[in-house]
C-alpha cells in the first residue's frame, strides 16, 4: 500500500487523477476501521490532511460552505444556529476523539446508509461540490446516493465541500441505537421546516439501502399544512395529520434484518422518530411566530 500525501489541493487533484483507485483519508475514522478488519486493502491511500482548505468553512448571506473534513465538534460549537439539524446529528456521532476527527466529507465518501449526518443533509436540501482536474461541479443531495456504499462521484473526483442553506425554520434529528455512544444507528430521521418556501424536507438513515426522502410524507404533508393554513397560524396540524406523516415516512423505508435490529422495528421506529419531531419543530415554529408577533 503506496501513501500518497500531497501539500496543497491542486496536488490532490493531480494524485487522484494519476491514481483512480486512491482511497481518500482525511478523519479516516471509516477507512482506517475497514483496513484494519481487512475488509479493504486499497493500493494507494491519499492523505488530505495537509490541505488546510478542508477543514475551513464560512457563511454567506443564505448559506453555509462547510469545507470537507470540517469536524462535527466545530459543528456543534459554531454551527448550531445556521444548520440546526446538522448539529444535532453531529451530537450522535460515535465519542468525542471521533467528533474532533470526522467530517461530513468521510461521510459522503463512504455513502453508508447508516451515516449520521445523511438524514440532516437530506432533509435541508444540501449540495456536494466535487472537484477534479477537469472542473468542479455542485451534486444536489438527493443525487449523490446511487447504492450501498455507492456514491455519484467519478473515479477522479475529490469532495471539495458542502454547501448547505441556512435554516429559515426549525429542524430536529433523531437516531436509535443499541446504546448511548459509540454505535451504529438501528434508523435514523432528520425533519426541516423550510417556512420561507412553506415546504417540509425529511431524510431517513439505516433503514433503506441508501440514505433517502419520505417524499410521498414530504408531499401530503405540504398540502396538509397549505390546506389548513398552518404556516399563518402557526396552529400544529391534526393529530389525524401527523399520524398520517408518520405512517408514510415508514412506508418509504426499504430496511433488512440485522444484528442492530429488525425490518419491522427499524420501520416502527422511523413512524414514531417521525411523529415526534413534527410535534418538536412545530412547537418550535409555533414558538418563533409568537415572539414575532410580541415584537
Amino acid at each position: 500500500m503506496d501513501f500518497l500525501r500531497p501539500a496543497s489541493w491542486e496536488e490532490a487533484l493531480a494524485a487522484k487523477a494519476a491514481h483512480p483507485t486512491a482511497v481518500p483519508i482525511a478523519g479516516g475514522t471509516d477507512v482506517m476501521v475497514e483496513i484494519n478488519f481487512d475488509h479493504r486493502r486499497p493500493a494507494y491511500l491519499l492523505d488530505l490532511n495537509r490541505v488546510a482548505e478542508l477543514s475551513a468553512w464560512e457563511a454567506s448571506e443564505g448559506a453555509v460552505r462547510l469545507g470537507a473534513s470540517v469536524p462535527y465538534a466545530l459543528i456543534m460549537e459554531h454551527l448550531r444556529t445556521e444548520l440546526p439539524g446538522l448539529a444535532l446529528a453531529s451530537h450522535t456521532v460515535a465519542s468525542p476523539q471521533i467528533r474532533n476527527r470526522g467530517g461530513v466529507g468521510g461521510n459522503l465518501g463512504t455513502a453508508s446508509p447508516a451515516g449520521d449526518a445523511h438524514p440532516a443533509l437530506l432533509a435541508a436540501g444540501a449540495e456536494v461540490e466535487a472537484e477534479s482536474v477537469r472542473g468542479s461541479r455542485r451534486i444536489p443531495i438527493d443525487d449523490f446516493y446511487t447504492g450501498v456504499k455507492r456514491n455519484a462521484l467519478e473515479p477522479d473526483e475529490l469532495i471539495r465541500a458542502v454547501h448547505i442553506k441556512k435554516a429559515t425554520g426549525p429542524q430536529q434529528y433523531s437516531k436509535v441505537g443499541t446504546r448511548n455512544a459509540m454505535v451504529i444507528a438501528v434508523c435514523a430521521f432528520g425533519l426541516a421546516l423550510h417556512p420561507d418556501t412553506r415546504t417540509v424536507r425529511t431524510g431517513i438513515g439505516s433503514a433503506a439501502p441508501t440514505p433517502v426522502r419520505a417524499k410521498a410524507a414530504e408531499e401530503f404533508l405540504n398540502a396538509a399544512l397549505d390546506e389548513g393554513g398552518c404556516w399563518d397560524s402557526g396552529a400544529p396540524p391534526a393529530p389525524s395529520v401527523a399520524a398520517r406523516f408518520a405512517e408514510l415516512v415508514a412506508g418509504a423505508c426499504n430496511p433488512i434484518d440485522d444484528v442492530r435490529g429488525t425490518a419491522r422495528y427499524r420501520r416502527h421506529a422511523i413512524g414514531v422518530l417521525a411523529r415526534r419531531q413534527l410535534g418538536w419543530t412545530w412547537d418550535q415554529y409555533r414558538g418563533t411566530r409568537t415572539l414575532e408577533g410580541a415584537a
